[in-house]
């Protein structure tokens, strides 16, 4: 029974270095199938390279106050069925949320540099707020689902160095469902 008491923590301590080796393992295995892909796309004949097409792609994983984690993706493509990457023309921005709980607030920030505050527009229903911005080559969209109930007349919004930030306050009380309301950018 000695033995095991000064083994065990050293055997812990392996499961512990294998179990976060396997992590960046699986992490590595996504990279390479993720740069494979672009490899393929740039060597296809479907692509134009001469036009200068700029692939963006992201994913932000979140944890959720329960432990579930939620997996939100970004750019202008998307892996398929077939292992490639479908281009659009529409970059979907990154898009943070979240909730502050002192000020009784939902904080929405999006990256989408390039654009002018006048080329975004914003609109707010009672379950969607939806961003979506256009300026020559640059085009965002975003659709982001809306759980709390919102005051949508305390919405403000303000674009600076190529983020967005929106503040809108969170509605104490049932509010009847509104129509969609546009939201001017400051």
């Amino acid at each position: 029974m000695e033995i095991w008491n000064d083994l065990w923590p050293e055997l812990r301590n392996r499961y512990i270095f294998q179990d976060i080796d396997r992590e960046f393992a699986d992490a590595e295995d996504m990279l390479n199938r993720m740069f494979k892909t672009v490899r393929e796309i740039e060597m296809s004949s479907n692509v134009d390279t001469t036009n200068n097409v700029s692939y963006h792609y992201g994913y932000q994983i979140t944890v959720d106050p329960d432990g579930k984690p939620h997996i939100r993706e970004f750019g202008n493509v998307r892996p398929s069925a077939k292992g490639l990457i479908e281009h659009s023309g529409v970059r979907e921005p990154l898009v943070d949320t979240t909730v502050d709980e002192k000020e009784n607030t939902l904080r929405i920030t999006a990256e989408m540099p390039g654009v002018d505050k006048d080329h975004i527009k914003v609109n707010i229903t009672d379950k969607i707020l939806s961003i979506h911005a256009e300026k020559e080559e640059k085009k965002y969209h975003a659709v982001v689902p809306v759980t709390t109930e919102l005051d949508n007349a305390t919405a403000k919004a303000s674009y600076s160095n190529g983020i967005l930030e929106l503040k809108i306050k969170l509605r104490r009380q049932v509010p009847p469902k509104l129509k969609r309301k546009e939201v001017k950018v400051e």
